[in-house]
């Protein structure tokens, strides 16, 4: 049986697409649902799993995810790539947020590192407002190397400048969804 979604995404999903798939192209998997979200992150394997709280909100979203982005391209990664949108998969954000970020306070765009099902490392929204993109890969990256071993980047060098070039930036004017 498909699942049914309880809550109707807040923007249209064309407005969003492009927001996805700068994440999607550097190699993270969506989050749709609340089963993607226990199937990615309920692990027990010592493996790190790398969750962003995707989001449209001003500039900080236009930061976290090219500073996410920068961040893959270094040797040593997360094992894992997921990525869930705020305001889009409500159903999974809850799932995500009750059972994995429940220490926390609801912040989008958000940055975790996961191990064992636990946050290890967690960047929220005041962590990602006015730095850069390069100051966001920097504090992901040492957190990389610190907890990390998978081998990077997450995609060959010229596919990062593939999908980079001229895309960063704020996109915080969306259209809200229309049923």
């Amino acid at each position: 049986m498909a699942f049914a979604p309880r809550q109707t995404p807040t923007y249209e999903p064309a407005a969003v697409e492009p927001m996805r798939e700068e994440l999607i192209a550097t190699g993270c998997k969506e989050f749709l649902t609340p089963d993607d979200v226990d199937q990615g992150l309920n692990r027990k394997d010592n493996s790190t799993q790398l969750v962003v709280l995707n989001s449209v909100c001003g500039c900080s979203a236009g930061t976290a995810r090219p500073g996410v982005m920068l961040a893959l391209q270094n040797n040593i990664i997360p094992d894992a790539l997921y990525t869930v949108f705020a305001g889009m998969e409500k159903d999974a954000v809850d799932q995500y947020r009750q059972q994995y970020m429940a220490n926390y306070m609801p912040s989008s765009p958000s940055i975790g590192l996961f191990k064992n099902g636990e946050a290890i490392t967690v960047l929220h929204r005041s962590d990602i407002e006015g730095n850069t993109a390069g100051q966001i890969a920097s504090t992901l990256v040492e957190a990389f190397e610190r907890l990390c071993s998978r081998k990077g980047p997450s995609v060959s060098t010229e596919e990062f400048e593939r999908i980079t070039q001229g895309k960063y930036g704020c996109s915080s004017n969306l259209p809200k969804f229309r049923e």
